[in-house]
């Protein structure tokens, strides 16, 4: 087990002034995919939200490992109809990654054009450099967005339910995809997922929540655990979504 990436001790967050998350604490370290499942309006997105920066706890902290930067965080969110119908080129969306390094020097230059061009060719999409990024599929677009994470990363992506609205191969390939960035390349992962089986047949850890409490380990202690037995059941009754 290498540095940590993210600390969080005993972190309180609001959404819409209610408390969402509560006193949670849990480290993801280098190397780690973590995948945080739950049920509805427990806080999933808000969390993601306060690891990004993007919301102040109420109380507790979340701290950055050593040599990480926010700028320097992968993001992929959950898909909206704008994003979907964004007018640029896929070549565009990609090297709008490098921003954050490249700060308030405009234009890009050749370093950030050649690592745009590497992170399309590692995500087998550099024949979809030159078309629209509306005029792609599901698939296609999330691996673009990807694509464009990985142009900010240094050793962290963050990913807020980016398979919702793929059918069920494209959400399998996207998981795998996700399996072989943190093997070969050594990024770790933090995705919110709602696609169950394949967070707990991918991931290494598991953050759940619920509205009666957390759980935070291993996928093999989580399975073990009386909170997946219970969330499980419901999830495969299809009397909850997740």
């Amino acid at each position: 087990m290498g540095e940590f990436c993210i600390a969080c001790d005993r972190v309180t967050l609001s959404y819409e002034n209610q408390v969402v998350v509560r006193d949670l604490s849990f480290t993801v370290s280098e190397g780690d995919y973590l995948c945080i499942i739950g049920e509805n309006g427990t806080g999933k997105t808000t969390l993601m939200r306060g690891l990004l920066g993007l919301k102040k706890p109420s109380s507790g902290s979340i701290v950055l490992g050593p040599g990480i930067r926010r700028s320097q965080i992968g993001y992929v969110p959950q898909e909206t109809p704008v994003q979907r119908d964004f007018p640029a080129s896929v070549w565009e969306v990609v090297l709008s990654g490098c921003i954050g390094e490249r700060g308030m020097r405009p234009g890009f230059g050749r370093k950030e054009k050649k690592l745009a061009q590497e992170k399309l060719e590692i995500l087998g999409i550099a024949d979809l450099k030159k078309k629209s990024f509306r005029e792609l599929s599901g698939g296609q677009r999330q691996r673009v967005l990807l694509a464009r994470s990985l142009c900010a990363a240094k050793k962290l992506i963050l990913l807020d339910e980016p398979t919702v609205g793929l059918d069920p191969l494209a959400t399998e390939e996207f998981y795998h995809l996700l399996l072989d960035l943190n093997r070969d390349l050594g990024i770790t992962v933090v995705m919110v997922s709602h696609a169950i089986q394949e967070a707990l047949g991918h991931s290494d850890h598991i953050l759940y929540l619920s509205r009666t409490g957390s759980f935070f380990g291993t996928t093999q202690e989580y399975l073990s655990s009386s909170e997946a037995g219970r969330f499980l059941k419901r999830c495969r009754g299809g009397r909850e979504k997740t």
